[in-house]
């Protein structure tokens, strides 16, 4: 995806807004009939039958045939994707668009590639329905057969050209790094850098707060609860913008150097999750802590370091140099003997061998290990790495 800053007018604005909500009623309308479809009942509409559904619903309702049906059809186009997607388990399910989060809509064919060059800084679209909307040009255009259009939670416009970017090539200096993700440190790599998720500064942080208790304050569908979520909104969204930033900056300099990268293989939805509730056999009814504050915490700090975005990119430009390794017990072993033991983790940032006395930072030790491949089972094993006819040599600071 290749993605612009757009600039409509306020009139395409209030025109783009309803060209969502159309597009969000027809995806929502086609999930609601895919939902009611059991076993015992009748199957959910195929995408033709909802193609003459939505003919004959834009001809009893004028508030539907005002908006585009090149839009319409192709959010039934999508929605009927979406849906094979998830029946090839490739996917997740469906789910429900709701207003002021998941707006936007696609424009596929002849009319997305209407793109006009307007000066050195700035470009046109031609959307149904709205006209020529301007947009930024960070880039060159792609040549692309279809574009997105959205709107984030702060109110900014974004056209995107549906385009797989070309993989970053192999540098072919023959190094491997391994990359140790964590909550402190964002990355650590085998080479002893140690790079860090961008967030919010301190007086963003006491903002942020001040924000909060005032919207605690703030009256149930209040125009002054609206205003303060639309300022929370905005500093979430600056977080954001920082993390993709760092993500994209990171991934770009770490497939232009290595050869090979190698990461952890952690399954970061199962450990995001909210821990289960623990009943209390005494007491019929009653739970016993579960610590689920402390998760919520570790979450947040998890999802905040962009861990999963990190590697995404990473597969996207670097194709076929990531190799992911069994991360067990990698943060305890010690990266010069193999030896494998709890002791060796004096903290979170102090690594110290209690059997050659090797002491170096816990995530740069980790870091060596996963670019290594060592990997330490649970009954003490080291298991050979798989590794490619010609090794590649380890990239590790001077």
């Amino acid at each position: 995806m290749s993605r612009f800053r757009m600039y409509p007018t306020p009139a395409q604005q209030d025109a783009l807004l309803e060209q969502c909500g159309h597009a969000r009623y027809v995806w929502n309308l086609a999930l609601e009939q895919w939902s009611m479809w059991t076993r015992e009942t009748r199957r959910a509409p195929s995408f033709a039958e909802q193609c003459r559904q939505l003919t004959a619903a834009r001809a009893a309702f004028d508030w539907l045939r005002a908006g585009s049906q090149t839009v319409q059809q192709q959010a039934l186009r999508d929605f009927d994707q979406a849906v094979k997607h998830f029946y090839a388990r490739t996917h997740r399910r469906p789910t429900w668009r709701r207003a002021g989060r998941s707006e936007g809509f696609r424009i596929v064919g002849p009319q997305a590639a209407r793109v006009t060059k307007l000066n050195r800084r700035w470009a046109a679209a031609l959307v149904p329905k709205v006209g020529w909307v301007r947009f930024r040009l960070s880039r060159a255009v792609p040549n692309a057969k279809s574009y997105r259009v959205t709107r984030d939670r702060v109110g900014r416009w974004h056209i995107a050209f549906a385009v797989a970017p070309k993989p970053i090539p192999n540098p072919g200096m023959g190094l491997v790094v391994g990359v140790d993700r964590g909550v402190i440190v964002s990355a650590a790599l085998s080479t002893g850098d140690r790079l860090t998720c961008p967030s919010l500064s301190k007086a963003e942080q006491r903002r942020l707060r001040y924000l909060q208790r005032r919207l605690a304050h703030c009256r149930p569908g209040s125009n002054r609860g609206q205003r303060v979520r639309a300022a929370i909104a905005k500093l979430h969204a600056r977080t954001g913008d920082r993390r993709k930033d760092w993500v994209e900056k990171t991934s770009t300099d770490l497939a232009r150097r290595f050869d090979v990268i190698r990461v952890e293989d952690l399954r970061i939805t199962s450990m995001t999750m909210r821990p289960k509730p623990k009943p209390d056999p005494g007491c019929p009814g009653a739970f016993l802590p579960n610590r689920r504050r402390a998760k919520a915490g570790l979450n947040r700090s998890i999802l905040a370091n962009g861990w999963g975005a990190l590697i995404r990119r990473l597969e996207h430009k670097a194709a076929g140099r990531v190799e992911k390794v069994n991360p067990a017990h990698t943060s305890q072993t010690c990266s010069v003997c193999r030896h494998c033991a709890p002791e060796n983790r004096e903290s979170q940032a102090v690594f110290r061998c209690v059997a050659c006395g090797h002491q170096a930072n816990a995530d740069v030790n980790a870091a060596l290990n996963i670019a290594a491949g060592r990997a330490v089972s649970a009954r003490g094993e080291t298991p050979v790495p798989v590794s490619p006819k010609r090794e590649p040599q380890l990239a590790t600071s001077a």
